[in-house]
């Protein structure tokens, strides 16, 4: 190998975090928790430890409340068995030699009254109506469609921002690393962030300035607890899942760089094509340009990133690291595969959100192949 070809494999310093190499697991919801109660479990600690040489891992969102929630056997992190039960899963990793942050969500309007406190609605930055969004609710639902959500008052707002904070404390107490905001896909801070879903009238929408007001209160109050060398935050600029829209991302999400890079965050992770529905168009390179530019920070590159195209773009200063989703689904020894440049086992989408450890912790390594 050229150095160049070796750059995923290099050891790079992730805020104060010392990472063997470039590669991350990248935060990727399972709904595998253990019931009742969303508790990580075992199984969950086994699926994770397995994974624990990629430089860092990044659990999978993780509800920092039950109002938070959105989909059925997601995990949370508000109450004491949910701690208890992501301290085997931290545990283990540390004991495999790895490296974990908690990714702390509300999925705001993304939800059903089933799973949601008191069987109330919903709640965003607006009532409107995510179309075409569906959850699931129970392992029998299927996928159900979206009421129109309450929007928020804005003197609810702080409250929220105390679930996050409270999310950060737990995520220490569980023994996690660092934590990442998620800002991303369509939950609930990329609703105030994007104007599509954001037509508040108040000091929380119109403005750019108005619509980061609320993510920003989330990234102090989390600082409260965590310095901002162990905080990354992920975002989707131009993402559409979930029935997103901003007018102007690129304006956006320079303005939100430079507020994260103000707040002296390790990292931005960001959702740049893949299932976001805009692999089509490539890479959102103008907005990517925006980003690096206002925040010097690690750039964390995801969406349906092969090895070679990860080694190319970080040798070309497009991203500092990569985060990988399906391929570490499937191939729990990633990181070795990718230095022997060798063949990556297939993933089963069929098992990507519920069940049991089949498609989960059943994957062979490349040792156990040969």
């Amino acid at each position: 190998m050229t150095n160049g070809d070796n750059v995923l494999f290099e050891p790079f310093t992730l805020g104060d975090l010392e990472l063997p190499n470039r590669i991350i697991m990248a935060p990727l919801t399972r709904a595998r928790a253990s019931q009742p109660g969303d508790v990580p479990s075992d199984m969950n600690a086994r699926y994770y430890a397995q994974r624990a040489s990629a430089g860092l891992i990044i659990s999978e969102a993780t509800q920092v409340s039950q109002q938070g929630q959105g989909y059925a056997y997601t995990p949370g992190i508000y109450t004491p068995e949910q701690i208890t039960g992501w301290r085997k899963v931290t545990d283990a990793v540390h004991a495999a030699g790895g490296r974990m942050h908690a990714q702390l969500w509300h999925v705001g309007r993304i939800s059903h009254p089933e799973l949601q406190p008191g069987g109330e609605l919903p709640v965003g930055p607006s009532a409107i109506k995510p179309e075409g969004s569906q959850v699931f609710i129970s392992a029998d639902s299927g996928m159900v469609d979206i009421p129109t959500p309450r929007a928020l008052e804005a003197d609810e707002l702080p409250g929220i921002v105390e679930q996050y904070r409270q999310g950060a404390e737990n995520a220490r107490e569980a023994g996690f690393d660092g934590i990442e905001i998620h800002a991303a896909n369509g939950y609930l801070l990329d609703q105030f962030i994007k104007s599509g879903s954001n037509h508040r009238t108040d000091d929380y929408g119109g403005s750019v300035e108005n619509r980061l007001r609320f993510p920003m209160m989330v990234v102090e109050a989390v600082k409260q607890v965590w310095p901002a060398a162990r905080i990354g935050i992920r975002v989707s600029p131009t993402g559409s899942f979930n029935s997103m829209f901003d007018a102007d991302p690129h304006s956006t999400f320079r303005a939100l760089a430079r507020k994260v890079q103000e707040a002296g965050l390790a990292y931005i992770e960001v959702v740049e094509d893949s299932f976001q529905g805009n692999h089509e168009n490539g890479r959102p390179e103008s907005v990517i340009d925006a980003i690096r530019e206002e925040f010097t920070g690690a750039y964390i590159g995801n969406g349906a990133y092969s090895r070679n195209e990860a080694i190319e773009r970080i040798n070309a200063g497009r991203c500092d690291l990569a985060s990988f989703g399906r391929p570490i689904i499937a191939n729990p020894d990633l990181v070795e595969r990718f230095r022997q440049d060798a063949p990556l086992n297939e993933w089963d989408a069929s098992t990507f959100y519920g069940g049991d450890e089949r498609g989960y912790t059943d994957y062979p390594t490349l040792a156990e192949s040969q």
